[in-house]
């Protein structure tokens, strides 16, 4: 099986599907929730503004679930997860991991843990998941990672 070419650095890796689908239903979600609060003629002032900060907050969570993506440039690897962001070099990453059944990808990273890449995750689009994962991987062997720390 031959190697897929690799990608250009930088490159982001982000589920670009499910980020669409959050940020147009929360879209949607707010402005219909602001709309009924003002059309609703029973409400007072602090009311309709308790419906508003409810859907602001509400769009809020879905913007933070698709905040998640993973950027690869020529020093190393920036996962950006829903609440934190961790920077690694490529000699931390041993191993690119997308098994059946997994809803992102792991990176083994070469203290010992795992970390979450839900930048890549075959959720809506499987087979873009799945070509990601191999397009890091291929990044992380390039590298000399995978290989020279085996």
């Amino acid at each position: 099986m031959s190697q897929p070419p690799l990608p250009a650095l930088p490159v982001t890796f982000r589920p670009g599907r499910t980020r669409a689908v959050l940020l147009s239903v929360g879209t949607v979600m707010f402005a219909v929730i602001t709309v009924v609060a003002l059309m609703l003629e029973r409400l007072g002032p602090g009311e309709r503004a308790s419906f508003v900060f409810t859907a602001a907050v509400l769009f809020g969570v879905l913007v933070l679930l698709s905040r998640p993506k993973v950027v690869a440039d020529e020093e190393g690897v920036t996962v950006v997860n829903i609440t934190r962001t961790r920077r690694l070099a490529w000699a931390e990453i041993l191993k690119v991991n997308l098994r059946p059944g997994d809803a992102w990808v792991f990176l083994d990273l070469s203290d010992g843990t795992s970390l979450p890449a839900l930048g890549i995750q075959p959720g809506i689009a499987r087979e873009a998941a799945i070509r990601d994962a191999r397009a890091l991987r291929a990044l992380a062997d390039s590298h000399g990672t995978g290989a020279e720390q085996a």
